[in-house]
């Protein structure tokens, strides 16, 4: 358990107290590192977590003694605090793992970072040839409107890389055209890297990791990402603060702008300050009174994408190296795969020769894929990763399904603007409420900026600091263009500057 013994209290929070606790909606990354910072300082806080398990979609499942990493969680930040905070909470048991990955493209595996003659001898010296054209066309080409994923995408890499390595594999993850995905996830996803940055990386190294996409080692707990949120929650409960699972929130009562009570299980909470991961839409749906109607409108318009994993144990101690591999070949539904006993030997029993395996699929929630049966998606994934020739659909021992609901916010034409409409709402009706996190901001971010906006929102509370939350991680398509008053996150803005995977990394 990390030592908290030794952290000063943080002066401010006058109105928090026993019988007014800070509330924390959602037992995520970004609500157990509020409730975390919260102890620390020495203030009440009571955390609500719906389901009967922390760690949200970042959570480690456990089957028959195999640890399976919902979705993979490479920890690897360039925010100095937020390593701090996560070397402080697990310790020696923070392992540095090298990162191996690649792409299955054209019955073929392409190392992924890059490696040119890697590259060379898969795609042959032609399409290489026919690739660097495409790219030097991009470059010489006037740029046009950079409003769409596929736009953005070809602008920097050329329309030929773009078809055979972004256009598939984003329109399998979304469940839409590249068309319909804002440029601003691209700029988001993919920043810092680009057709020079890839090839240079791909033959000279990618030195100091400066490219994010491009890391080649990063930390990782000894038993999966739920360890993370174990010892945090271990900290936070020694400290004072509770935790409360199997506690959906259902009603936020609001009177003179402010959050008076807190109704979850049934139990009525009377807080000084709320901090929720909860998504956005949520939010909106659980006002009392209710929000206005163009409010409700826009909550109801926003977009989730969901994914489920089907996690398999295969006999065979080495199935394969990488920590996972993207597949960008027709014929399968999976989209991603994960052997987690590459993430950290510890992910199996002690002594197990066997492999531990999360196959992922993205869908909506109540589509068909998200409706089959369990049974019939264990067979289906391991007929996948046959046809794959990464195992033999004989060699499975047995699997099972893990569903995550809003696993993903979509940026699709209309979602900056209903952010905006929510977000003005909540600045001026819930003067005692932040929203943190990835689907409290409705942003993709990854575990590090969620933990970080929670930060942010605990310094505002606690030292009356005027953090704009909504800005963590805001890597606009037109960042370098445009004032910030353009951004699509900033209020009070009635034109979004964006009107409407690469293979992506949590």
């Amino acid at each position: 358990m990390p030592d908290t013994q030794m952290v000063p209290s943080v002066p401010g929070g006058a109105d928090i107290s026993s019988d007014r606790p800070v509330v924390v909606l959602g037992g995520g990354p970004a609500g157990l590192t509020a409730a975390y910072q919260l102890v620390k300082a020495g203030k009440p806080v009571i955390v609500l977590e719906s389901t009967g398990q922390l760690g949200g979609i970042a959570r480690t499942t456990v089957k028959e003694g195999f640890r399976f990493d919902l979705g993979g969680h490479r920890f690897f930040t360039k925010v100095q605090e937020v390593d701090d905070l996560w070397h402080e909470i697990v310790g020696a048991e923070f392992l540095k793992r090298p990162r191996q990955s690649r792409i299955y493209w054209n019955d073929k595996f392409l190392e992924y970072p890059l490696e040119g003659m890697d590259v060379i001898r898969k795609l042959g010296l032609w399409e290489l040839t026919l690739c660097m054209l495409s790219y030097l066309w991009a470059m010489l080409k006037p740029k046009g409107s950079e409003d769409t994923f596929e736009e953005w995408v070809s602008n920097r890499f050329g329309r030929r890389l773009y078809n055979h390595f972004f256009k598939t594999y984003t329109e399998k993850l979304w469940g839409v055209k590249a068309t319909e995905i804002r440029a601003e996830w691209a700029a988001q996803r993919i920043k810092g890297l680009s057709f020079f940055a890839a090839a240079k990386a791909a033959f000279f190294g990618n030195k100091g990791n400066k490219i994010k996409s491009l890391i080649s080692e990063f930390n990782y707990p000894k038993y999966g990402p739920g360890q993370m949120w174990e010892l945090m929650a271990e900290a936070i409960t020694s400290q004072g603060g509770e935790i409360r699972l199997n506690a959906p929130v259902t009603k936020l009562k609001i009177e003179n702008q402010r959050i008076t009570e807190v109704v979850a299980g049934g139990e009525t909470l009377t807080p000084s300050h709320v901090i929720s991961s909860l998504p956005l839409r949520t939010t909106v749906g659980i006002a009392e009174p209710e929000a206005p109607v163009e409010v409700r409108d826009a909550a109801r318009g926003l977009r989730y994408r969901e994914f489920l994993t089907v996690l398999l144990v295969i006999s065979g101690h080495d199935l394969f190296p990488d920590n996972w591999i993207y597949i960008h070949q027709p014929g399968v539904q999976v989209l991603r795969i994960q052997n987690f006993k590459s993430w950290s030997p510890y992910m199996v029993p002690e002594g197990s020769t066997d492999a531990s395996v999360g196959m992922e699929y993205f869908c909506f929630e109540g589509d068909e894929l998200w409706n089959t049966e369990d049974e019939k998606l264990v067979a289906m994934a391991a007929e996948e990763i046959e046809k794959l020739h990464l195992a033999r659909a004989a060699d499975v021992k047995f699997g099972f399904v893990e569903r995550v609901h809003k696993a993903y916010p979509i940026y699709d034409e209309l979602y900056a603007e209903r952010v905006r409409t929510i977000r003005n709402w909540l600045d001026s009706d819930l003067k005692n409420l932040t929203q943190v996190g990835r689907n409290g901001l409705h942003r993709y971010n990854n575990s590090d900026h969620s933990m970080l906006t929670a930060m942010r929102a605990v310094e505002n509370i606690l030292r009356g600091t005027d953090h704009d939350i909504w800005s963590v991680n805001v890597e606009s398509v037109y960042h370098e263009e445009v004032h910030d008053s353009e951004n699509p996150y900033a209020k009070d803005q009635h034109t979004p500057a964006m009107d409407g995977p690469l293979a992506s990394d949590r």
